[in-house]
């Protein structure tokens, strides 16, 4: 749906939108949590997350945006205000799919939802992220533009 959205001016552009917000989020989080985690976000979920892992992946979810949306003029309809609820409400969307990915996987009992990247988890391990942030997009495009 993002697309192809009804007013169809943006296309590719429109859908890159979470998905740079959403692997942004997934790399800062990772390395802030890494290099500066030590608040557990969720233990009992997922013992590894960080709070400051969490604002890593906040703050290099607006960055990224930021720069993408500078070099794409008109990749996003809104002013900078905007673009960082816009990134924040992504950006917590995703790591939201994460941990709700990470919680179904302890509730089977399983660590990896497959075996389609040795070492990574499953397919959905890599994608988890994208749960709610894509459908968020939408909504907040449709809502707002």
């Amino acid at each position: 749906m993002l697309r192809y959205s009804p007013d169809g001016s943006l296309g590719l552009i429109t859908l890159s939108l979470p998905l740079v917000a959403t692997f942004a989020t997934d790399v800062g989080a990772y390395f802030i949590g890494r290099t500066l985690g030590r608040t557990k976000l969720a233990p009992t979920v997922s013992p590894n997350k960080t709070v400051e892992g969490l604002l890593g992946g906040l703050a290099s979810a607006f960055l990224a945006l930021f720069v993408y949306t500078w070099l794409i003029q008109g990749a996003f309809p809104f002013g900078r205000g905007e673009l960082l609820a816009f990134s924040v409400l992504l950006s917590f969307a995703a790591q939201l799919g994460d941990l709700t990915e990470s919680m179904l996987k302890r509730y089977a009992g399983v660590k990896d939802s497959g075996h389609f990247l040795p070492g990574h988890g499953g397919l959905l391990d890599r994608l988890d992220s994208l749960i709610f942030s894509v459908p968020l997009t939408y909504y907040l495009l449709e809502i707002f533009t």
